[in-house]
C-alpha cells in the first residue's frame, strides 16, 4: 500500500527482455535503502525489486503490466516517480494507493493558474464511475484531487512543490500516464452495481 506522496524521482537506465516481459532498470538515490524483494511504486506501478545496488535498482515487468501501464513505453533517461510502501506506523498524507493501475490516460492540456499549473487528462470510459469531483486519483503514482470533471476528462491543480518534485513538469501534451482510481470509490461502485442487478 502506498500514499501517492512521491519520495523522489529516478531515471530510466534501460530495458532488458526477460521471457515475455522485460527488466526495468532505474537510477535512484533510494537504491542504497532497498534490498531484493522490496516493493517500490514506479510511476504508480507496484514493482518488486530483484536487483539493488549502488545507485541502481531493477524490477521485472510482466506482459500484463506492460500492456495496461506506460512502463513498456518508457525510454532511457525518462523521469519516473518513486515511492516506497507506507509503513504501518506512518501518517497517511495522501490517499490509499495500491499500485494497481486501472488504465492509462492522456495529458490534454497544461495551463498556468496563478502560481500553480492546471492539467487536463482524458480517461477511458470504463473509469467514469470511479472518478468524482473533489475525489482522489493517482496520476503516475501522485495523489491528486480532481478539481473539475467531464464525461471523459478531469482537471487537477498542481501546486509548485508537486510540480518541482515529480515527473509532471517533464510531460508534454499527448503524454500517456498511469491512472489509479480511489480504491474506496471502486468498492462503492461495485456494491452499487450488484444492487442494481439484484445480487445484494
Amino acid at each position: 500500500m502506498f500514499t501517492g506522496l512521491i519520495e523522489t524521482v529516478g531515471r530510466i537506465a534501460g530495458h532488458t527482455p526477460v521471457g515475455t516481459g522485460f527488466r526495468l532498470s532505474v537510477t535512484t538515490e533510494l537504491a542504497q535503502s532497498l534490498k531484493p524483494g522490496d516493493s517500490v511504486a514506479v510511476n504508480g506501478v507496484c514493482l518488486t525489486m530483484v536487483v539493488t545496488g549502488s545507485g541502481l535498482v531493477e524490477a521485472d515487468v510482466g506482459p500484463e503490466t506492460a500492456k495496461v501501464t506506460t512502463l513498456g513505453a518508457l525510454t532511457r533517461h525518462d523521469v519516473v516517480n518513486l515511492e516506497r510502501p507506507l509503513r504501518a506506523d506512518a501518517r497517511l498524507g495522501g490517499h490509499f494507493v495500491q499500485g494497481h493501475v486501472d488504465a492509462t490516460g492522456t495529458l490534454e492540456q497544461i495551463r498556468p493558474e496563478a502560481d500553480c499549473q492546471r492539467l487536463t487528462f482524458s480517461f477511458p470510459c470504463q473509469l467514469a464511475s470511479f472518478i468524482v469531483r473533489k475525489g482522489s486519483i493517482a496520476v503516475d503514482g501522485i495523489s491528486l484531487t480532481v478539481a473539475d470533471l467531464g464525461p471523459d476528462r478531469f482537471d487537477v491543480q498542481i501546486v509548485p512543490f508537486t510540480w518541482e518534485h515529480t515527473n509532471l513538469k517533464t510531460l508534454a501534451v499527448g503524454a500517456r500516464v498511469n491512472l489509479e482510481c480511489d480504491v474506496l470509490g471502486k468498492y462503492v461502485a461495485r456494491v452499487a452495481e450488484l444492487m442494481r442487478v439484484g445480487n445484494l
